[in-house]
């Protein structure tokens, strides 16, 4: 889970990828291992500390590039890793050659390479919804100036407006997102603009979490926050940016504010490295994370067709240390072990009122599966008090894993 989600109602923005590291000496460790991570963001990080600490004598190299003004982690507990910081990006990955090209020329050689791209917005997979339709629709799921921009239109609006989200199928960037974030829009609106609504317009008839969430919404936003499945005509055929308006076979909605989260697919780089399918993410090896279509190249975080892993942020660092571990041992030639992955997802329904779901993961037949009997969500007869801890245990969630991966 990333709190991206809540922070546009606050001023913050979140992690979305991070700087470029390279090792101050490769030169002396010239036999060693050299092991490129691209991307800098929970995965990327993570993957990269957890080689260094699985073997110091691998050469690691971490690049990727984020713009300062979405900077609020800092990288001072990865350059205590011996990783010096430098900012560029990668623009051209070659298997056969075994090599990364970066923004300024330079070519980085790899034993192996890992990629952790996050993901991209499928432009205009959604008829009528591009780059310019965002500006009017802002989608807000890459953290940045998206996020402020839907801020500022929901505090711009007068009370009584309208605000639609449409919610796209299955798969794409954490599975609770789009309900966390209504929620969080109901509890401003409620207390805000007390006469507006919020109808989330989706393209599923099931979600993560969702009786959870239901109960919540009935117990703190009756009236105020609709949710249309699939089954009634909830998934949004086209947009019209000129006028806000939602398009569904069922019907047609014109907001004063609405946050389109688009279809997705993984990262450009992956597309460039050969690593994605047709369906636009990236098929794995479920014990190692290798690339099915690129030998030597690794894929995780929320890039990767992960099974039963949603694509959220403690699943990438759960990823990361296992992908670490096995192409530690690959370099020596062992076999690796067969790893055990975990995900714990936390959702703010109010700022005192928290939900969250569990798993534990493991391969199987050729796929990353849940552990049966593993796992759970929030109990739904909880009582306030037991959500207003779950509150608080978010935001320690939150920054217990963010302090483990950047300090």
């Amino acid at each position: 889970m990333k709190s991206s989600r809540r922070e546009f109602l606050k001023l913050g923005v979140t992690v979305s990828v991070g700087a470029a590291l390279f090792p101050a000496r490769a030169s002396a460790q010239s036999t060693a291992a050299r092991v490129v991570v691209v991307g800098g963001g929970f995965a990327g990080a993570s993957c990269a500390r957890a080689l260094r600490q699985a073997d110091p004598r691998i050469v690691v190299t971490l690049v990727g590039l984020r713009e300062l003004r979405a900077q609020q982690f800092t990288y001072e507990r990865v350059a205590a890793d011996g990783i010096v910081i430098s900012r560029t990006t990668a623009t051209g990955v070659d298997p056969q050659a075994r090599s990364v090209t970066l923004a300024d020329g330079t070519r980085l050689p790899y034993d192996r390479l890992v990629l952790a791209p996050g993901i991209e917005i499928r432009w205009n997979a959604l008829p009528g919804y591009d780059q310019a339709a965002a500006a009017q629709m802002p989608h807000a799921w890459q953290a940045g100036e998206q996020t402020l921009l839907l801020r500022r239109q929901l505090e711009a609006m007068d009370d009584g407006g309208l605000v639609v989200i449409s919610a796209p199928a299955n798969p794409f960037r954490c599975p609770p997102g789009p309900y966390e974030r209504a929620s969080l829009i109901a509890n401003f609106l409620k207390t805000k603009k007390p006469k507006s609504k919020l109808i989330v317009l989706d393209a599923k008839d099931a979600f993560s979490k969702q009786r959870l969430f239901q109960q919540a919404w009935s117990e703190l936003y009756p009236g105020l926050l609709e949710w249309v499945p699939l089954s009634k005509g909830g998934s949004v055929t086209s947009v019209d940016p000129a006028t806000r308006t939602l398009v569904t076979d069922f019907g047609r909605h014109q907001a004063k504010v609405a946050n389109v989260i688009p279809p997705q697919k993984a990262g450009r780089l992956a597309d460039v490295a050969g690593v994605t399918d047709r369906t636009g993410w990236c098929p794995i090896d479920p014990a190692t994370f290798e690339s099915k279509l690129q030998p030597g190249v690794h894929v995780i975080g929320d890039a990767a067709i992960a099974g039963a892993m949603p694509k959220s942020a403690f699943a990438a660092n759960s990823q990361a240390k296992s992908c670490a571990a096995a192409i530690a041992r690959l370099l020596t030639g062992a076999t690796p072990s067969t790893p055990k992955l975990i995900n714990t997802c936390y959702s703010l329904v109010a700022p005192d009122y928290g939900i969250s779901v569990a798993g534990v993961y493991q391969p199987s037949g050729g796929q990353i599966a849940e552990v049966p009997g593993s796992g759970g969500v929030s109990p739904a007869d909880a009582p306030r008090a037991t959500r207003a801890a779950e509150a608080v245990l978010a935001e320690a969630w939150f920054r217990t894993i963010t302090d483990e991966v950047f300090g």
